[in-house]
Protein backbone atom coordinates (compact mmCIF):
# COMPACT_ATOMS: atom_id res chain seq x y z
CA UNK A 1 0.00 0.00 0.00
CA UNK A 2 1.28 3.46 -0.85
CA UNK A 3 1.87 5.90 1.99
CA UNK A 4 -0.65 8.26 0.39
CA UNK A 5 -3.43 5.71 0.86
CA UNK A 6 -2.56 5.09 4.50
CA UNK A 7 -2.14 8.75 5.35
CA UNK A 8 -5.46 9.67 3.78
CA UNK A 9 -7.21 7.39 6.25
CA UNK A 10 -5.18 8.75 9.16
CA UNK A 11 -5.94 12.36 8.34
CA UNK A 12 -9.64 11.74 7.75
CA UNK A 13 -10.15 10.06 11.12
CA UNK A 14 -12.66 11.99 13.19
CA UNK A 15 -13.35 14.57 10.48
CA UNK A 16 -16.73 15.11 8.91
CA UNK A 17 -16.06 16.66 5.51
CA UNK A 18 -17.74 16.61 2.14
CA UNK A 19 -15.40 15.46 -0.62
CA UNK A 20 -16.32 16.74 -4.05
CA UNK A 21 -14.22 15.84 -7.08
CA UNK A 22 -13.84 18.80 -9.41
CA UNK A 23 -11.46 19.66 -12.21
CA UNK A 24 -9.89 22.97 -11.27
CA UNK A 25 -9.82 25.30 -14.24
CA UNK A 26 -7.74 28.47 -14.28
CA UNK A 27 -9.44 31.72 -15.22
CA UNK A 28 -10.44 31.59 -18.89
CA UNK A 29 -8.84 28.18 -19.43
CA UNK A 30 -10.47 25.54 -21.63
CA UNK A 31 -11.33 22.11 -20.27
CA UNK A 32 -8.22 20.03 -19.58
CA UNK A 33 -7.54 16.95 -21.68
CA UNK A 34 -8.78 13.58 -20.37
CA UNK A 35 -6.64 12.24 -17.57
CA UNK A 36 -4.89 8.91 -18.17
CA UNK A 37 -4.88 7.23 -14.75
CA UNK A 38 -2.62 4.43 -15.98
CA UNK A 39 0.33 6.81 -15.72
CA UNK A 40 2.41 7.01 -12.56
CA UNK A 41 2.25 10.38 -10.87
CA UNK A 42 4.80 13.07 -11.55
CA UNK A 43 4.71 16.71 -10.43
CA UNK A 44 4.11 17.99 -13.96
CA UNK A 45 5.99 20.67 -15.81
CA UNK A 46 6.76 24.12 -14.53
CA UNK A 47 3.93 25.39 -16.75
CA UNK A 48 1.54 22.89 -15.14
CA UNK A 49 2.53 24.07 -11.68
CA UNK A 50 2.27 27.75 -12.67
CA UNK A 51 -1.30 27.16 -13.85
CA UNK A 52 -2.01 25.34 -10.58
CA UNK A 53 -0.69 28.24 -8.52
CA UNK A 54 -2.80 30.72 -10.48
CA UNK A 55 -5.86 28.57 -9.82
CA UNK A 56 -5.11 28.37 -6.09
CA UNK A 57 -4.84 32.15 -5.79
CA UNK A 58 -7.99 32.75 -7.83
CA UNK A 59 -10.08 30.10 -6.04
CA UNK A 60 -8.89 31.27 -2.61
CA UNK A 61 -9.91 34.83 -3.35
CA UNK A 62 -13.28 33.72 -4.76
CA UNK A 63 -14.17 30.78 -2.51
CA UNK A 64 -12.50 31.25 0.86
CA UNK A 65 -14.57 33.05 3.49
CA UNK A 66 -11.47 34.18 5.37
CA UNK A 67 -9.58 35.65 2.45
CA UNK A 68 -12.24 37.89 0.95
CA UNK A 69 -12.03 41.44 -0.29
CA UNK A 70 -12.50 44.33 2.15
CA UNK A 71 -15.72 45.64 0.60
CA UNK A 72 -18.08 42.99 1.91
CA UNK A 73 -19.93 43.56 5.20
CA UNK A 74 -18.19 40.78 7.11
CA UNK A 75 -14.62 41.63 6.23
CA UNK A 76 -12.15 41.36 9.08
CA UNK A 77 -8.43 41.77 8.55
CA UNK A 78 -5.92 39.40 10.06
CA UNK A 79 -4.62 40.66 13.40
CA UNK A 80 -1.22 41.36 11.86
CA UNK A 81 -2.67 42.87 8.68
CA UNK A 82 -1.75 39.80 6.63
CA UNK A 83 -2.42 40.04 2.90
CA UNK A 84 -3.37 36.46 2.01
CA UNK A 85 -2.62 36.78 -1.70
CA UNK A 86 0.80 38.28 -0.98
CA UNK A 87 1.50 35.49 1.52
CA UNK A 88 0.63 32.87 -1.09
CA UNK A 89 2.93 34.55 -3.60
CA UNK A 90 5.85 34.01 -1.21
CA UNK A 91 5.67 30.30 -2.01
CA UNK A 92 5.02 30.50 -5.76
CA UNK A 93 8.63 29.72 -6.64
CA UNK A 94 8.62 26.77 -4.21
CA UNK A 95 5.74 25.27 -6.16
CA UNK A 96 7.16 26.08 -9.59
CA UNK A 97 10.52 24.53 -8.68
CA UNK A 98 8.98 21.46 -7.02
CA UNK A 99 10.34 18.74 -9.30
CA UNK A 100 9.37 15.87 -6.97
CA UNK A 101 6.09 14.82 -5.40
CA UNK A 102 7.46 15.46 -1.91
CA UNK A 103 8.58 19.01 -2.70
CA UNK A 104 5.21 19.74 -4.27
CA UNK A 105 3.40 18.38 -1.21
CA UNK A 106 5.28 20.72 1.14
CA UNK A 107 4.83 23.71 -1.18
CA UNK A 108 1.06 23.11 -1.18
CA UNK A 109 1.04 23.02 2.62
CA UNK A 110 2.84 26.37 2.81
CA UNK A 111 0.44 27.91 0.26
CA UNK A 112 -2.58 26.59 2.16
CA UNK A 113 -1.27 27.81 5.51
CA UNK A 114 -0.91 31.36 4.17
CA UNK A 115 -4.60 31.76 5.03
CA UNK A 116 -3.94 31.36 8.76
CA UNK A 117 -6.81 28.96 9.37
CA UNK A 118 -6.02 25.97 11.56
CA UNK A 119 -8.98 24.06 10.15
CA UNK A 120 -7.67 23.98 6.59
CA UNK A 121 -5.31 21.24 5.46
CA UNK A 122 -3.98 19.27 2.50
CA UNK A 123 -4.47 15.49 2.30
CA UNK A 124 -3.28 12.76 -0.08
CA UNK A 125 -5.77 11.45 -2.62
CA UNK A 126 -5.92 8.23 -4.60
CA UNK A 127 -4.06 8.70 -7.88
CA UNK A 128 -2.39 11.86 -6.61
CA UNK A 129 0.98 12.71 -5.12
CA UNK A 130 3.01 9.63 -4.16
CA UNK A 131 4.74 10.43 -0.90
CA UNK A 132 7.76 8.66 0.58
CA UNK A 133 7.27 6.23 3.43
CA UNK A 134 9.27 8.33 5.88
CA UNK A 135 6.56 11.03 5.89
CA UNK A 136 4.13 8.50 7.31
CA UNK A 137 6.38 7.30 10.10
CA UNK A 138 5.60 9.11 13.36
CA UNK A 139 8.48 9.11 15.82
CA UNK A 140 9.20 11.28 18.84
CA UNK A 141 12.17 12.26 20.98
CA UNK A 142 11.93 11.52 24.74
CA UNK A 143 11.55 15.19 25.73
CA UNK A 144 8.66 17.67 25.57
CA UNK A 145 8.46 21.46 25.44
CA UNK A 146 5.89 24.11 26.31
CA UNK A 147 5.88 27.85 25.49
CA UNK A 148 6.44 30.61 28.01
CA UNK A 149 3.97 33.48 27.40
CA UNK A 150 5.18 35.85 30.14
CA UNK A 151 6.47 38.32 27.52
CA UNK A 152 4.55 38.27 24.24
CA UNK A 153 7.45 40.07 22.57
CA UNK A 154 9.86 37.35 23.68
CA UNK A 155 8.08 33.99 23.83
CA UNK A 156 10.33 30.96 24.28
CA UNK A 157 10.15 27.20 24.84
CA UNK A 158 11.14 25.35 28.01
CA UNK A 159 11.47 21.68 28.94
CA UNK A 160 8.05 20.54 30.15
CA UNK A 161 8.47 16.78 30.56
CA UNK A 162 10.98 13.97 30.16
CA UNK A 163 10.72 10.26 29.48
CA UNK A 164 11.36 7.75 32.21
CA UNK A 165 14.92 6.49 31.91
CA UNK A 166 16.02 9.44 29.77
CA UNK A 167 19.53 9.36 31.26
CA UNK A 168 20.12 6.08 29.42
CA UNK A 169 18.78 7.43 26.11
CA UNK A 170 20.71 10.66 25.59
CA UNK A 171 24.21 11.89 25.02
CA UNK A 172 25.05 14.86 27.19
CA UNK A 173 23.97 16.23 30.57
CA UNK A 174 20.51 15.40 31.91
CA UNK A 175 17.94 18.09 31.01
CA UNK A 176 15.85 19.55 33.82
CA UNK A 177 12.22 20.67 33.63
CA UNK A 178 12.19 24.43 33.03
CA UNK A 179 15.44 24.60 31.03
CA UNK A 180 15.15 26.99 28.08
CA UNK A 181 15.50 25.88 24.45
CA UNK A 182 18.32 27.76 22.72
CA UNK A 183 19.01 25.81 19.52
CA UNK A 184 17.38 23.03 17.48
CA UNK A 185 19.87 21.06 15.39
CA UNK A 186 21.76 23.77 13.48
CA UNK A 187 19.28 26.62 14.04
CA UNK A 188 18.98 29.20 16.79
CA UNK A 189 15.56 28.85 18.44
CA UNK A 190 14.08 32.04 16.93
CA UNK A 191 15.39 31.10 13.48
CA UNK A 192 13.89 27.63 13.89
CA UNK A 193 10.50 29.12 14.83
CA UNK A 194 10.34 31.25 11.68
CA UNK A 195 11.58 28.43 9.45
CA UNK A 196 8.80 26.17 10.76
CA UNK A 197 6.07 28.81 10.55
CA UNK A 198 5.01 28.15 6.90
CA UNK A 199 4.27 24.50 7.73
CA UNK A 200 2.10 25.18 10.79
CA UNK A 201 -1.67 25.62 10.80
CA UNK A 202 -2.74 28.36 13.21
CA UNK A 203 -5.09 31.33 13.47
CA UNK A 204 -3.65 33.36 16.37
CA UNK A 205 -0.02 33.84 17.34
CA UNK A 206 -0.28 32.24 20.76
CA UNK A 207 -1.88 29.22 19.10
CA UNK A 208 1.07 28.98 16.73
CA UNK A 209 3.51 28.79 19.64
CA UNK A 210 1.39 26.30 21.55
CA UNK A 211 1.13 23.97 18.57
CA UNK A 212 4.77 24.36 17.54
CA UNK A 213 5.90 23.25 21.02
CA UNK A 214 4.70 19.76 20.17
CA UNK A 215 6.30 19.79 16.72
CA UNK A 216 9.87 20.34 17.94
CA UNK A 217 10.38 16.79 19.09
CA UNK A 218 8.22 14.69 16.74
CA UNK A 219 8.09 14.12 13.01
CA UNK A 220 5.02 15.00 10.96
CA UNK A 221 3.90 14.48 7.39
CA UNK A 222 3.65 18.17 6.54
CA UNK A 223 7.12 19.32 7.67
CA UNK A 224 10.04 18.69 5.24
CA UNK A 225 12.08 15.93 6.85
CA UNK A 226 15.32 16.67 5.03
CA UNK A 227 15.25 20.27 6.23
CA UNK A 228 14.19 19.79 9.85
CA UNK A 229 14.94 16.24 10.98
CA UNK A 230 18.04 14.06 11.24
CA UNK A 231 18.78 10.61 12.56
CA UNK A 232 18.77 12.14 16.04
CA UNK A 233 17.59 15.40 17.61
CA UNK A 234 20.35 17.74 18.79
CA UNK A 235 19.31 20.49 21.21
CA UNK A 236 21.11 23.25 23.01
CA UNK A 237 19.47 24.12 26.32
CA UNK A 238 20.05 26.75 28.99
CA UNK A 239 19.81 26.21 32.74
CA UNK A 240 18.04 28.75 34.90
CA UNK A 241 21.48 29.89 36.10
CA UNK A 242 22.50 30.67 32.51
CA UNK A 243 24.73 27.67 31.86
CA UNK A 244 24.31 26.12 28.41
CA UNK A 245 24.73 22.51 27.33
CA UNK A 246 24.03 20.28 24.33
CA UNK A 247 22.15 16.98 24.25
CA UNK A 248 21.55 14.44 21.50
CA UNK A 249 18.35 12.39 21.69
CA UNK A 250 17.05 9.43 19.68
CA UNK A 251 13.70 9.25 17.94
CA UNK A 252 11.42 6.54 19.36
CA UNK A 253 8.01 5.07 18.65
CA UNK A 254 5.56 7.12 20.78
CA UNK A 255 4.02 3.96 22.25
CA UNK A 256 7.42 3.07 23.70
CA UNK A 257 7.78 6.30 25.72
CA UNK A 258 6.61 6.49 29.34
CA UNK A 259 6.54 10.09 30.56
CA UNK A 260 7.54 11.31 34.00
CA UNK A 261 4.38 13.42 34.14
CA UNK A 262 5.69 16.90 34.97
CA UNK A 263 2.97 19.52 34.59
CA UNK A 264 0.07 17.07 34.40
CA UNK A 265 -3.27 18.48 35.52
CA UNK A 266 -3.98 18.07 39.23
CA UNK A 267 -6.71 19.38 41.53
CA UNK A 268 -5.52 19.16 45.15
CA UNK A 269 -8.37 18.42 47.52
CA UNK A 270 -10.59 16.91 44.79
CA UNK A 271 -11.28 13.29 43.85
CA UNK A 272 -12.33 11.72 40.57
CA UNK A 273 -15.94 10.48 40.54
CA UNK A 274 -15.72 6.90 39.31
CA UNK A 275 -19.47 6.62 38.68
CA UNK A 276 -19.18 9.01 35.73
CA UNK A 277 -16.23 7.63 33.79
CA UNK A 278 -15.88 6.67 30.16
CA UNK A 279 -17.26 9.83 28.59
CA UNK A 280 -15.29 11.55 25.84
CA UNK A 281 -16.75 14.92 26.84
CA UNK A 282 -15.62 15.32 30.48
CA UNK A 283 -14.50 13.75 33.76
CA UNK A 284 -16.14 14.83 37.02
CA UNK A 285 -14.22 15.81 40.17
CA UNK A 286 -15.69 16.67 43.58
CA UNK A 287 -14.02 18.14 46.69
CA UNK A 288 -12.85 15.82 49.44
CA UNK A 289 -14.64 18.12 51.89
CA UNK A 290 -18.31 17.79 51.00
CA UNK A 291 -19.01 21.17 52.59
CA UNK A 292 -17.12 22.91 49.77
CA UNK A 293 -19.89 23.86 47.30
CA UNK A 294 -18.04 23.06 44.05
CA UNK A 295 -18.20 20.76 41.06
CA UNK A 296 -15.16 20.51 38.75
CA UNK A 297 -15.39 19.23 35.18
CA UNK A 298 -12.18 18.33 33.37
CA UNK A 299 -13.50 19.14 29.90
CA UNK A 300 -12.10 17.02 27.04
CA UNK A 301 -14.16 18.41 24.16
CA UNK A 302 -17.60 18.76 22.64
CA UNK A 303 -17.66 15.18 21.53
CA UNK A 304 -20.33 12.91 20.06
CA UNK A 305 -21.45 11.70 23.49
CA UNK A 306 -22.06 15.24 24.82
CA UNK A 307 -25.88 14.98 25.11
CA UNK A 308 -25.69 11.62 26.85
CA UNK A 309 -22.82 12.80 29.05
CA UNK A 310 -24.63 15.99 30.10
CA UNK A 311 -27.89 14.15 30.77
CA UNK A 312 -26.03 11.66 32.95
CA UNK A 313 -24.27 14.51 34.79
CA UNK A 314 -27.57 16.22 35.55
CA UNK A 315 -29.10 12.98 36.82
CA UNK A 316 -26.10 12.47 39.10
CA UNK A 317 -26.10 16.10 40.29
CA UNK A 318 -29.82 16.04 41.06
CA UNK A 319 -29.59 12.72 42.89
CA UNK A 320 -26.62 13.91 44.98
CA UNK A 321 -27.87 17.42 45.77
CA UNK A 322 -25.17 19.18 43.72
CA UNK A 323 -27.27 21.58 41.62
CA UNK A 324 -26.66 24.59 43.88
CA UNK A 325 -22.89 24.20 43.67
CA UNK A 326 -20.54 26.43 41.69
CA UNK A 327 -19.27 24.72 38.52
CA UNK A 328 -15.61 24.93 37.44
CA UNK A 329 -15.00 23.94 33.80
CA UNK A 330 -11.33 23.18 33.11
CA UNK A 331 -11.25 23.56 29.31
CA UNK A 332 -7.51 24.25 29.09
CA UNK A 333 -6.96 21.01 27.12
CA UNK A 334 -10.33 20.91 25.38
CA UNK A 335 -10.86 19.87 21.78
CA UNK A 336 -13.68 21.09 19.54
CA UNK A 337 -16.80 19.31 18.31
CA UNK A 338 -20.41 20.50 18.37
CA UNK A 339 -23.56 21.18 20.43
CA UNK A 340 -21.86 23.30 23.08
CA UNK A 341 -25.12 25.18 23.72
CA UNK A 342 -26.58 21.91 25.03
CA UNK A 343 -23.89 21.98 27.71
CA UNK A 344 -24.31 25.71 28.46
CA UNK A 345 -28.04 25.13 29.05
CA UNK A 346 -27.18 22.77 31.90
CA UNK A 347 -24.04 24.29 33.41
CA UNK A 348 -25.60 27.60 34.51
CA UNK A 349 -29.04 29.17 35.23
CA UNK A 350 -29.48 32.03 32.74
CA UNK A 351 -30.91 32.39 29.20
CA UNK A 352 -28.20 33.18 26.64
CA UNK A 353 -27.73 34.07 23.00
CA UNK A 354 -26.03 31.40 20.93
CA UNK A 355 -23.56 31.82 18.07
CA UNK A 356 -24.71 32.42 14.49
CA UNK A 357 -23.24 31.44 11.14
CA UNK A 358 -23.48 32.08 7.41
CA UNK A 359 -22.07 30.82 4.12
CA UNK A 360 -20.08 32.71 1.52
CA UNK A 361 -21.64 32.25 -1.92
CA UNK A 362 -19.27 30.67 -4.43
CA UNK A 363 -19.00 27.77 -6.85
CA UNK A 364 -17.50 25.64 -4.11
CA UNK A 365 -20.32 26.50 -1.70
CA UNK A 366 -22.97 25.66 -4.28
CA UNK A 367 -21.47 22.21 -4.84
CA UNK A 368 -21.16 21.65 -1.11
CA UNK A 369 -24.73 22.74 -0.39
CA UNK A 370 -26.30 20.42 -2.95
CA UNK A 371 -24.21 17.50 -1.71
CA UNK A 372 -25.10 18.31 1.91
CA UNK A 373 -28.81 18.40 1.09
CA UNK A 374 -28.58 15.02 -0.64
CA UNK A 375 -26.76 13.51 2.30
CA UNK A 376 -29.22 14.77 4.92
CA UNK A 377 -32.17 13.63 2.80
CA UNK A 378 -30.63 10.18 2.43
CA UNK A 379 -29.45 9.92 6.04
CA UNK A 380 -30.65 12.44 8.68
CA UNK A 381 -27.99 11.06 11.05
CA UNK A 382 -25.39 12.81 8.88
CA UNK A 383 -26.56 16.07 10.52
CA UNK A 384 -25.24 14.77 13.83
CA UNK A 385 -24.43 18.23 15.20
CA UNK A 386 -28.15 19.12 15.36
CA UNK A 387 -30.69 18.32 18.07
CA UNK A 388 -33.64 17.91 15.67
CA UNK A 389 -32.26 15.48 13.09
CA UNK A 390 -31.26 18.21 10.67
CA UNK A 391 -34.73 19.59 9.82
CA UNK A 392 -33.88 23.19 10.72
CA UNK A 393 -30.60 22.98 8.86
CA UNK A 394 -32.24 21.43 5.82
CA UNK A 395 -34.92 24.13 5.74
CA UNK A 396 -32.27 26.84 5.67
CA UNK A 397 -30.14 25.13 3.01
CA UNK A 398 -33.07 24.42 0.69
CA UNK A 399 -34.64 27.87 0.93
CA UNK A 400 -32.48 30.78 2.12
CA UNK A 401 -29.14 29.40 0.97
CA UNK A 402 -30.37 28.35 -2.46
CA UNK A 403 -32.00 31.76 -2.85
CA UNK A 404 -28.76 33.54 -1.93
CA UNK A 405 -26.92 31.46 -4.54
CA UNK A 406 -29.50 32.10 -7.27
CA UNK A 407 -29.46 35.83 -6.56
CA UNK A 408 -25.67 35.98 -6.63
CA UNK A 409 -25.25 37.39 -3.12
CA UNK A 410 -21.84 37.41 -1.52
CA UNK A 411 -23.05 35.89 1.77
CA UNK A 412 -26.20 34.14 2.91
CA UNK A 413 -28.26 35.40 5.83
CA UNK A 414 -26.91 34.62 9.28
CA UNK A 415 -28.85 32.06 11.33
CA UNK A 416 -28.41 30.29 14.68
CA UNK A 417 -25.30 28.20 14.13
CA UNK A 418 -25.92 25.27 11.73
CA UNK A 419 -29.57 25.12 12.80
CA UNK A 420 -28.19 22.99 15.61
CA UNK A 421 -30.38 24.31 18.43
CA UNK A 422 -32.83 26.76 16.83
CA UNK A 423 -34.56 27.36 13.47
CA UNK A 424 -33.43 30.04 11.01
CA UNK A 425 -36.02 32.62 12.13
CA UNK A 426 -35.08 32.47 15.83
CA UNK A 427 -33.43 35.34 17.72
CA UNK A 428 -30.78 33.01 19.09
CA UNK A 429 -31.95 33.11 22.72
CA UNK A 430 -31.79 29.72 24.43
CA UNK A 431 -33.31 29.06 27.86
CA UNK A 432 -31.61 26.90 30.46
CA UNK A 433 -32.66 23.26 30.61
CA UNK A 434 -35.32 22.28 33.18
CA UNK A 435 -32.57 20.75 35.31
CA UNK A 436 -29.43 22.90 35.53
CA UNK A 437 -26.73 24.06 37.92
CA UNK A 438 -27.71 27.18 39.86
CA UNK A 439 -24.55 28.15 41.70
CA UNK A 440 -22.56 30.08 39.06
CA UNK A 441 -19.66 29.06 36.83
CA UNK A 442 -15.93 29.59 36.37
CA UNK A 443 -14.21 28.56 33.12
CA UNK A 444 -10.47 27.99 32.65
CA UNK A 445 -9.24 28.43 29.07
CA UNK A 446 -6.01 28.18 27.10
CA UNK A 447 -4.92 28.80 23.52
CA UNK A 448 -4.31 25.07 23.07
CA UNK A 449 -7.79 24.44 21.59
CA UNK A 450 -10.32 26.25 19.43
CA UNK A 451 -13.09 25.60 16.90
CA UNK A 452 -16.21 24.77 18.91
CA UNK A 453 -14.29 25.65 22.08
CA UNK A 454 -14.08 29.18 20.62
CA UNK A 455 -17.87 29.15 20.30
CA UNK A 456 -18.37 27.90 23.84
CA UNK A 457 -16.03 30.60 25.17
CA UNK A 458 -17.79 33.34 23.21
CA UNK A 459 -21.21 32.23 24.50
CA UNK A 460 -19.93 32.28 28.07
CA UNK A 461 -18.12 35.63 27.78
CA UNK A 462 -20.51 37.60 25.53
CA UNK A 463 -23.51 36.58 27.65
CA UNK A 464 -21.66 37.16 30.94
CA UNK A 465 -22.40 33.64 32.14
CA UNK A 466 -19.13 32.88 33.93
CA UNK A 467 -15.84 34.23 35.19
CA UNK A 468 -13.20 33.15 32.66
CA UNK A 469 -9.54 32.69 33.64
CA UNK A 470 -6.34 31.73 31.85
CA UNK A 471 -5.66 32.54 28.19
CA UNK A 472 -8.01 33.08 25.24
CA UNK A 473 -8.87 30.13 22.99
CA UNK A 474 -7.34 29.43 19.57
CA UNK A 475 -9.59 31.61 17.38
CA UNK A 476 -10.25 29.21 14.50
CA UNK A 477 -14.01 28.72 14.32
CA UNK A 478 -15.93 28.85 11.04
CA UNK A 479 -19.15 27.25 9.82
CA UNK A 480 -17.96 24.47 7.52
CA UNK A 481 -15.05 23.59 5.25
CA UNK A 482 -15.28 22.02 1.82
CA UNK A 483 -12.73 19.47 0.64
CA UNK A 484 -12.19 19.13 -3.10
CA UNK A 485 -9.81 17.14 -5.24
CA UNK A 486 -7.16 19.52 -6.52
CA UNK A 487 -6.11 18.87 -10.13
CA UNK A 488 -3.71 20.34 -12.63
CA UNK A 489 -5.77 22.79 -14.73
CA UNK A 490 -3.66 21.79 -17.74
CA UNK A 491 -3.96 17.98 -17.61
CA UNK A 492 -6.73 17.10 -15.15
CA UNK A 493 -4.34 14.93 -13.15
CA UNK A 494 -5.39 14.68 -9.47
CA UNK A 495 -2.88 16.03 -6.97
CA UNK A 496 -4.28 16.12 -3.43
CA UNK A 497 -7.35 17.04 -1.43
CA UNK A 498 -7.44 20.75 -0.62
CA UNK A 499 -9.77 22.63 1.72
CA UNK A 500 -11.54 25.98 1.63
CA UNK A 501 -13.45 27.76 4.39
CA UNK A 502 -17.13 28.23 3.58
CA UNK A 503 -18.48 30.74 6.06
CA UNK A 504 -18.18 32.81 9.22
CA UNK A 505 -19.02 31.91 12.78
CA UNK A 506 -20.52 34.96 14.49
CA UNK A 507 -20.18 35.53 18.20
CA UNK A 508 -23.29 36.34 20.26
CA UNK A 509 -22.09 39.98 20.24
CA UNK A 510 -22.17 39.97 16.41
CA UNK A 511 -18.41 39.91 15.76
CA UNK A 512 -16.74 37.40 13.45
CA UNK A 513 -15.13 34.71 15.59
CA UNK A 514 -12.26 33.71 13.30
CA UNK A 515 -8.98 35.30 14.56
CA UNK A 516 -11.10 36.98 17.26
CA UNK A 517 -11.55 34.70 20.31
CA UNK A 518 -13.34 36.01 23.38
CA UNK A 519 -11.11 37.76 25.89
CA UNK A 520 -10.74 36.17 29.30
CA UNK A 521 -11.68 38.17 32.38
CA UNK A 522 -8.53 37.25 34.27
CA UNK A 523 -5.48 36.81 32.04
CA UNK A 524 -3.06 34.27 33.53
CA UNK A 525 -0.39 33.35 30.98
CA UNK A 526 1.40 30.03 31.12
CA UNK A 527 5.08 30.50 32.01
CA UNK A 528 7.90 28.19 32.97
CA UNK A 529 7.58 29.54 36.52
CA UNK A 530 3.91 28.55 36.90
CA UNK A 531 3.56 25.65 34.43
CA UNK A 532 4.29 22.86 36.90
CA UNK A 533 1.69 24.25 39.33
CA UNK A 534 -0.64 25.90 36.78
CA UNK A 535 -3.89 24.04 37.48
CA UNK A 536 -3.51 24.01 41.28
CA UNK A 537 -2.83 27.77 40.96
CA UNK A 538 -6.02 28.28 38.93
CA UNK A 539 -7.91 26.31 41.54
CA UNK A 540 -6.48 28.39 44.41
CA UNK A 541 -7.35 31.64 42.62
CA UNK A 542 -10.86 30.41 41.93
CA UNK A 543 -11.39 29.51 45.58
CA UNK A 544 -10.01 32.88 46.69
CA UNK A 545 -12.29 34.73 44.29
CA UNK A 546 -15.32 32.80 45.57
CA UNK A 547 -14.29 33.43 49.17
CA UNK A 548 -14.10 29.73 49.95
CA UNK A 549 -11.90 28.21 52.65
CA UNK A 550 -9.28 25.96 51.10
Amino acid sequence: MRFGQKLTRDLRAGCVVIVLAVVAAACGATSPPPFDDSLTFDPGTEEDRAALFDFLVQSTMEWDAFASLPDHPYYRAHPKGIDVEAEMLRFRDDLLQADTDEKMWHALWAISNARRDRHLRVSPVEGGLVLPEHLGRRVEAPIRFEPDFSDLEDRFFFVADLADGIDEMIRGPAPAPGDRLVRVNQREANEYVEAMRPYQRYSVENGFWWNLAGEITRTSEYVPHAEFFGETLVLELERRNGGRYTVELPYLEPRNIAWQGHGERAYPGFFHVSELTGFETYDLYLPDDDRLPLVLLQWHGFRADLPEAMDRLMEYAEANDLLDRHVIVDATHSRGGSRGAYAVQRLQPRPFRTTFGNLMVSEATERWVEDRIRRIRANPASASETVDGGNWLLDWLETDVRMAISEGRRYTNSVPFKGAHLPKWADGIIDPAPVHFRGGMTVWLSTRGGSHLDQFASQVVDNDLAHVMGMGSGGFSNTWQTTEVLRFPTTGRPIAEYQWSLGHSLRPNGEILQYNPAEVHEYIPQTRDNYFDYHPMLLRRTLDRLGLDR
